[in-house]
């Protein structure tokens, strides 16, 4: 029987189903407050519960990579987090809800880290990391048009009920359209048995890079969290404001097409530098600014920084380590930012102001950019021109 030959679409559509936290969050919090009658604090938990299994499978998953089989890794954790979203779906009580959280977080943690390690292994890991994002984005735009009128109208339960459709639908993409032979695999079989692969450290700088993405996705959430919130208190408007997140969406989609395009011209090194640079400057103008242009201007470019940076750097650290190992910690690296920067962000606000945003986003914009520096330090090589042949 001939092997299947198989897609890295089904890559996409995976990282699309696994990634729709940053996506869905807002509606998936307030859904949790209107329809399923939790409080703020309980609905935060929530949503930290699923982040947080997310990471600690994500975590426990990614150092595994290269001794798993691929399509019967990924696909079945895809089946987990549908289980785990229909059981939500069905939830009366915080302690059903909380267990069908966890069950979904951990799913995904599972499935996308070995999808996220598969895509490091391709033949342009940058290139089809930034169609993931490019795919992500325009999800996003449909999202947001649709499903909150849907839920507003059908219930709490449809918003769950999406997605298990979208999990069940990476589920089936990687089952039947798995890639049946991944590049890169071979040269991680050959570079080190299983047992050495497992115990091998990450080449030098992957460390450095993964920190540096923690830090900025930590400023990404802590920022972003509260953006539509300091509009409204600056005194803005609602409908400018909401203006304002339309704009994010459809400006969201510039970043993973620029950074495919620039692939070429661009030097990993010097992106990573730049992307916590531009997060501290447009933090500050989000939050201390008392007019709407200026404000306007960086909540919409607030997250072009992170994705076009975090394309190169998923190239970077995809030609750093051949096994995948460091590109499958990829969904921890995120989700991390995701379960810590709204909290730290609130407890900024409640205590200092909005003001005091825009300072701590400096400071961990700073930390990051120390991380990111330790590239050139270590002697980590460029990586503009140098790509693998294509396959």
């Amino acid at each position: 029987m001939p092997p299947r030959r198989g897609s890295n679409g089904a890559l996409v559509v995976a990282h699309v189903a696994g990634m729709i936290d940053l996506v869905a969050l807002p509606v998936w919090v307030n859904t949790l407050i209107d329809w399923f009658h939790f409080d703020a604090q309980r609905a935060g938990a929530l949503a930290t519960a699923y982040l947080a299994c997310a990471v600690l499978c994500s975590v426990c998953v990614a150092p595994l990579i290269a001794r798993l089989p691929g399509r019967l890794a990924a696909a079945p954790g895809f089946a987990v987090a549908a289980a785990g979203f229909a059981l939500a779906a069905q939830a009366t009580t915080f302690g059903t809800m909380l267990a069908a959280h966890a069950i979904a977080g951990a799913g995904i943690g599972c499935g996308l880290s070995v999808v996220h390690g598969a895509i490091g292994k391709t033949a342009n890991p940058h290139r089809l990391f930034a169609m993931g994002h490019l795919a992500l984005a325009v999800f996003g735009v449909v999202y947001f048009a649709a499903v909150p009128p849907l839920v507003s109208t059908q219930g709490g339960a449809l918003l769950f009920g999406v997605f298990v459709g979208l999990s069940l639908v990476a589920c089936i993409a990687l089952a039947v359209a798995w890639p049946a032979s991944l590049p890169g695999t071979e040269v991680a079989q050959r570079v080190a048995s299983p047992r050495a692969t497992r115990r091998a450290p990450l080449e030098r700088g992957c460390w450095s890079a993964i920190a540096g993405i923690v830090f900025m996705a930590i400023n990404q959430a802590m920022v972003f969290s509260f953006a539509q919130r300091i509009g409204l208190a600056r005194g803005f408007g609602e409908a400018h404001v909401n203006a304002v997140l339309v704009a994010v969406g459809l400006v969201n989609l510039l970043p993973p097409v620029l950074a495919a395009l620039l692939q070429r011209r661009f030097d990993a090194r010097n992106v990573a530098l730049a992307g916590p640079l531009a997060q501290g400057v447009l933090a500050l103008v989000l939050a201390n600014s008392p007019a709407f242009a200026p404000y306007a201007l960086a909540a919409s470019l607030w997250v072009f920084a992170m994705i076009f940076t975090h394309t190169f750097l998923f190239g970077l650290l995809a030609k750093l380590d051949a096994t995948g190992r460091a590109v499958a910690y990829t969904p921890a690296m995120l989700m991390a930012g995701s379960a810590v920067g709204p909290l730290l962000g609130g407890m900024l606000i409640v205590r200092f102001g909005f003001g005091a945003l825009g300072v701590a986003a400096v400071c961990i914009a700073f930390v990051s950019l120390l991380c990111f520096g330790r590239l050139r330090a270590l002697g980590v090589a460029q990586t503009r021109l140098d790509l693998p042949p294509a396959h």
